[in-house]
């Protein structure tokens, strides 16, 4: 997640370049072709370019409204888990209760440590890359990464996982494959088991597996945005538009431009240049910045800052449990938070 009020042109700029250097190569081609070598027949009517143009703008604009509610979404997830697990975090406290005040503080530093693994598993199973995600496949992204670091990649999920969880309990989830819900699952055990000796009354401990259940269908709702793309037939036809639209530009111009020759001279034709430049990275711009919204959690500049969130909920419920010792809030590297 980007921090400052907006993207300064110097990031901006190179990030996009490879579509203004695209853009240069589909615009000087053909003028150099119709002013030295008289191909006049590439100069095109612009009907035809207008109405691919309004077709392309109408598809554009509904894929990066659709990509934007994908992340939208996954927003709005994390918030729900920010208060699901605050909540979880007072219920063990007011519900976990013994004779021996050791032993209580015990109990729930263990379920409030095995909630921050699960946290933990949960961002390193979203960050993983899939197929069909954009940050280490596209050249725009990987140079971007010179600008930031994601945690997830920089670590193992077995260094954070083992302060959080018993040995038994730590080598028990790194054998299995979805760890997240696993942990849940460990969690739901420890809970029943302190209902059957009596640490938990049946109705508290019908409330904490609620909560348990609230958090599943946010661990839920996160893998279907993750493992499901933006369907590929949408990304597909919004990537032939927009390259149709770019190819005619230029023969679009030279048709405009080749009206004005006897008004204003020759040279106006080579006008087509930049204004194809323009345009064309304008309709471009639009396309990657679609694509660079569609996947919420894949470790692009744009995502939902889940290790941020996390850490944060690992401070609130931290505090809960009355620990001072707190991990320090995350701070965004060159503004951007992840």
């Amino acid at each position: 997640m980007n921090t400052n009020s907006h993207y300064k042109l110097k990031h901006f700029i190179p990030w996009t370049r490879t579509k203004i250097y695209k853009m240069l190569i589909l615009s000087i081609i053909p003028t150099l072709l119709f002013c030295f070598l008289g191909w006049t027949w590439l100069a095109i009517p612009w009907v035809p370019v207008a109405l691919l143009g309004t077709a392309t703008a109408f598809i554009s604009g509904f894929k990066n409204t659709q990509t934007y509610n994908r992340t939208w979404e996954a927003r709005q997830i994390y918030g729900a888990i920010i208060n699901s697990s605050r909540a979880f975090g007072i219920m063990v406290k007011d519900f976990v209760r013994t004779n021996d005040k050791t032993e209580e503080s015990k109990l729930h530093k263990e379920i409030i440590y095995r909630h921050f693994a699960w946290l933990t598993a949960m961002r390193f199973q979203l960050r993983e890359i899939k197929s069909w995600e954009n940050v280490k496949t596209r050249s725009y992204y990987r140079e971007y990464l010179q600008y930031y670091k994601v945690p997830e990649w920089e670590s193992s999920i077995s260094d954070e996982l083992k302060h959080f969880l018993s040995e038994k309990e730590f080598n028990y989830i790194l054998s299995t494959k979805n760890r997240a819900t696993q942990i849940l699952a460990t969690q739901s055990e420890h809970l029943r088991k302190f209902n059957e000796e009596g640490l938990i009354s049946d109705y508290n401990y019908v409330a904490l597996e609620n909560q348990l259940k609230d958090l599943y269908d946010q661990q839920g709702k996160c893998e279907r945005i993750k493992n499901f793309p933006y369907p590929r037939q949408f990304t597909s036809i919004n990537l032939y538009f927009t390259n149709m639209l770019c190819f005619l530009l230029p023969l679009g111009f030279l048709g405009e431009f080749s009206k004005m020759v006897e008004k204003f001279g020759e040279n106006i034709i080579w006008l087509a240049i930049p204004f194809s430049v323009l345009l064309g990275w304008v309709f471009l711009v639009l396309e990657q910045i679609g694509e660079s919204t569609e996947n919420p959690f894949e470790g692009n500049p744009n995502d939902v800052p889940i290790t941020q969130i996390t850490r944060n909920i690992e401070i609130d419920l931290r505090e809960m449990i009355g620990e001072t010792d707190l991990p320090p809030a995350l701070q965004p590297v060159n503004n951007i938070l992840m």
